[in-house]
């Protein structure tokens, strides 16, 4: 994981107060969003309410970025065992859903999880070092990580961020 360095002073300068699984549902409803030119999401009101029970029982959590109070920013996703699945994430100003990654990298590193899949490469997520690799790497990555036993993912409100991750690659 590599975090670019302008992304880094940003980081810092802590432009928004980070929360963890403070209003999962307005994250995913966030992500579910329409936009100019998307006037169609794939998390439709039923995927949302499903996510909703996930995040209810303990398996689906978010990271959240807020200013004076108003959610900016965000993501979310699965975890099980110590495989967190990135499911989506959103920005309503510039670097708020990257923020939020660095957040969840240094949660996820500080509570030994494995593998972070992000499911489709973008280049959006190639600038932090993410790469596509071959199925049978992936299975059996993903097979120690759900072999691992369960991890305890973090909720408490102390910033892991750069703290955990570091500033250059990881």
């Amino acid at each position: 994981f590599h975090v670019p360095r302008r992304l880094r002073r940003t980081f810092r300068q802590r432009p928004f107060a980070l929360a963890v699984d403070r209003d999962f549902a307005a994250v995913i409803r966030a992500c579910a969003a329409t936009l100019p030119g998307r006037e169609r999401s794939w998390l439709n009101d039923q995927l949302v309410a499903l996510y909703i029970e996930l995040h209810e029982a303990g398996f689906a959590h978010s990271v959240e970025c807020r200013r004076d109070g108003e959610l900016l920013g965000g993501l979310y996703g699965v975890a099980i065992g110590r495989a967190f699945f990135g499911e989506s994430m959103f920005a309503r100003v510039r670097d708020a859903s990257k923020v939020a990654l660095v957040e969840l990298v240094g949660r996820l590193r500080a509570a030994g999880y494995q593998l972070l899949d992000a499911q489709f490469l973008t280049e959006h997520l190639t600038q932090f070092g993410a790469v596509e690799i071959p199925r049978a790497a992936y299975r059996r990555r993903l097979s120690a990580a759900l072999g691992a036993g369960p991890a305890d993912f973090p909720r408490d409100e102390r910033l892991y961020g750069l703290d955990v991750v570091g500033g250059g690659a990881a």
